[in-house]
């Protein structure tokens, strides 16, 4: 570790400012601002003297201090290793993105004139992703075009005393045969000069291998000539301009699956057992090259027996180690560099469920500020220990089991609980707050709410919703275990009206569910009655599972006529009769609908009486009755149009939305086609500004189906692509429809030809 790295670290654990530390010590604020900043690297030893009497350290301490400052001065550090033949990479596999791009970067420096320099390209990933691999792999194949040599340098990144940057400058110049006595006549000062220069005069591929950030890289980047160089870094060096960046991840499934193999041999392959390893190591070619490695040891011992000593979570590191590689040593390198509020953040991260996180459901989890949150997070993607993609940031799973190791070796059981807590509260509350902007009668979130997010409109929400969903449901999943029944209850009541925009998102059965035992374990009826009728709208809308959604809904009107709660005996009427619909079951259907409006009615119930309008539609028209279902169609316009702001928006943009899916089947099965095709297009318009991707998908297919028939293929492939184009949420059955149909499509094209 640097002195600079050290010294702020002691500061920081003394609870010292720069400024109280200064006070302290006599130092100069100044004077310690660059010393940790390493714009200093060589303090005296009356001033580290100083430092320690202020920081206040132990005999130990104080020596170790003391030795960065010897260190840094040039005392006792080792060189780094210069080779100028990779090796090592006999089994290498995949990257060929990266390698073609890199290829691109070496013709664009072959290019470059010796007035300038090519940019350099930064290699980034995190620990066991293979970057040395790739850039030694690279530099085999593009050796014939750097005809004045190749050189990698070890930076050793990671050591507790790197090289120093004219350490490194020497081996270059040694490296290239500059002459020993051309350096001791120039001097050691002016090295820099003559390493600019000889590398401006050849055309030479330089890889920095396992840099440690920018300060150690800047200096050896060439300010000119016809070379090209490569850095390696577990770190991105965000610090570094005009370079190319390339980050690497894990390997694709199939490429994990080749490296295994190309280890293992092929006479040992089996395939599925090969994948799942694969997966188990988190597709990490570091993990993958010890699991391949301790198999090809293990004669005796088959794939499917290592994988299944991977499956247990809580040994599977321990089980990724063969001789003196352990993954777990590479990751602990990275994890021993950070700061420690972001060493806590990277503990903590292991409490979180999801794949994913945002800034805020960070915040949550450390009870630190959004604002903090972001630089504590942005330290670890800098540190490769996270990745992030838009606002979201991904632990990988090797990783998270690492963190968790950690945070059970370093953290109390109890900051443990209370984080987790912390988290689990802070995203029902914000999920009940965010599902209320559906809910009748609520909206906007109330002038009081104090939330670290935006949900400033219903699509905010949405968002939110979206983003976090993993997450929220293991809140959910937690308060259930816990007792905290009255919450599940809650939470799931706010989120009843949004589960239509996200329909087929595939726990929404688990959600009402939960919700209806924690009803009955609170022996409230009433909300029993309603969380039974919301798990059969999931099991015959998202499950597609009528039968399963009739005798939910039965239970829920028994629970309600107990009560004597006639709005939750019409609901249980009404996905009744929805369920008799999927069955064909069209006059019992029209039966249940009936009595529902009554009950709606009866309850003044707007909503309630509007959808069971709607599903009355659909009856009607496959029992063949299609004048009468386009006539209930129009009705319900006219309710929709005429009622004002009696009903809220978003529900009556849904209702529009199933109003004209079933005027478009209707006017379809009458081959009325120019009617169909302009009902579907509104749906599909009104879809895409709601952000409803289930009934999207279903108004796209139908549109490409109504095209079709009018032999118009062109605009039905259109509307068929976009269907599969729809992201998360859409509906999987018709989306199957949609490759189905642009299948036949394109056996069409083939056998007329061009």
């Amino acid at each position: 570790m640097s002195f600079g790295m050290q010294l702020r670290q002691l500061r920081m654990r003394a609870g010292l400012t720069i400024e109280g530390l200064a006070e302290v010590s006599g130092v100069s604020a100044r004077g310690i601002g660059n010393l940790e900043r390493g714009e200093r690297t060589a303090p005296q030893r009356r001033t580290v003297a100083a430092l320690a009497a202020g920081l206040e350290l132990d005999e130990t301490a104080r020596e170790r201090l003391l030795s960065a400052a010897r260190l840094a001065r040039g005392g006792g550090r080792g060189l780094s290793q210069v080779r100028s033949t990779p090796r090592g990479v006999d089994d290498f596999v995949g990257r060929a993105r990266e390698l073609a791009l890199l290829r691109q970067f070496a013709e664009d420096a072959a290019r470059t004139g010796r007035s300038s320099a090519a940019r350099p390209v930064v290699v980034s990933g995190p620990p066991g992703s293979g970057k040395t691999t790739l850039a030694l792999h690279a530099v085999c194949e593009l050796a014939d075009r750097f005809p004045d040599g190749q050189v990698v340098v070890d930076l050793r990144g990671m050591d507790d005393a790197p090289p120093s940057t004219s350490e490194s400058m020497l081996w270059v110049l040694k490296a290239l045969d500059v002459p020993d006595g051309v350096l001791a006549r120039s001097g050691a000062q002016t090295h820099p000069e003559v390493y600019r220069r000889v590398l401006a005069e050849r055309r030479l591929l330089l890889v920095l291998d396992n840099a440690r950030d920018e300060q150690q890289v800047r200096p050896l980047l060439p300010g000119a000539g016809a070379g090209m160089v490569m850095v390696t870094s577990r770190r991105m060096l965000t610090g570094l301009e005009n370079v190319h960046r390339l980050p690497i991840g894990e390997l694709s499934p199939d490429e994990a699956a080749g490296l295994l193999t190309s280890l293992v041999g092929a006479e040992r392959s089996e395939p599925e057992a090969l994948r799942e390893v694969a997966e188990r190591c988190g597709r990490l070619p570091l993990a993958l090259r010890v699991a391949g490695n301790w198999l090809a040891t293990r004669t005796g011992w088959s794939v499917c027996r290592l994988a299944d000593r991977l499956a247990l979570e809580e040994r599977r590191l321990d089980a990724l180690s063969a001789g003196d590689v352990r993954v777990s040593a590479a990751f602990d390198l990275s994890y021993r560099q950070l700061t420690p509020t972001a060493a806590r953040m990277f503990r903590l991260l292991a409490l979180v469920d999801g794949p994913d996180l945002s800034a805020a459901c960070a915040a949550a989890l450390t009870g630190r500020s959004v604002l903090d949150a972001e630089d504590i997070l942005d330290e670890l993607v800098e540190a490769g220990l996270l990745n992030v993609a838009g606002e979201r940031y991904r632990l990988h799973d090797l990783l998270r089991l690492f963190a968790r190791t950690r945070l059970r070796a370093e953290e109390p059981a109890e900051a443990v609980a209370g984080a987790r807590t912390a988290l689990h509260r802070w995203l029902l509350e914000t999920a009940m707050v965010a599902g209320r902007w559906y809910e009748p009668g609520f909206g906007a979130p109330p002038p009081d709410w104090r939330g670290t997010v935006d949900l400033s409109s219903a699509d905010r929400a949405a968002h939110w919703f979206r983003a976090e969903a993993a997450n929220w449901l293991a809140a959910l999943r937690a308060a259930a275990a816990e007792g905290e029944h009255a919450t599940v209850v809650e939470a799931a009541e706010s989120m009843h009206w949004f589960s239509d925009q996200f329909i087929f998102w595939g726990h929404w059965t688990e959600v009402f569910s939960t919700a209806a035992r924690s009803a009955r374990l609170l022996g409230d009826l009433v909300a029993e009655a309603t969380q039974l009728n919301y798990q059969a709208w999931s099991l015959i809308i998202c499950e597609g599972s009528p039968r399963g959604g009739l005798a939910k809904a039965a239970e829920a009107l028994e629970t309600a006529e107990r009560v004597g709660d006639l709005a939750q005996e019409a609901w249980a009427h009404f996905y009744m009769a929805w369920a008799n619909s999927v069955l064909d079951e069209q006059l019992v259907a029209i039966e249940h609908n009936r009595r529902a409006a009554v009950l709606f009615e009866n309850a003044g119930d707007h909503h309630g009486l509007l959808q069971t309008m709607t599903s009355q539609c659909i009856s009607l028209s496959e029992l063949g009755r299609s004048r009468e279902a386009i006539a209930e169609i129009a009705r319900a316009f006219d309710c929709i149009d005429g009622a004002g702001d009696l009903f809220e928006p978003h529900i009556a943009d849904f209702t529009r939305i199933n109003l004209h899916l079933t005027s478009g089947s209707i006017r379809m099965s009458l081959e009325e086609w120019d009617e169909a095709i302009v009902s579907l297009r509104t749906a599909v318009d009104l879809c895409r500004g709601t952000g409803n991707r289930g009934l999207e998908s279903r108004a796209l297919v139908a549109l490409g189906e109504a095209l079709l028939a009018t032999g118009r293929k062109a605009e039905a492939r259109e509307a068929l692509t976009r269907c599969l184009l729809v992201d998360a949420g859409a509906d999987p059955q018709h989306t199957e429809r949609a490759r189905q149909h642009l299948s036949r499509l394109d056996a069409d094209e083939t056998v007329e030809g061009p």
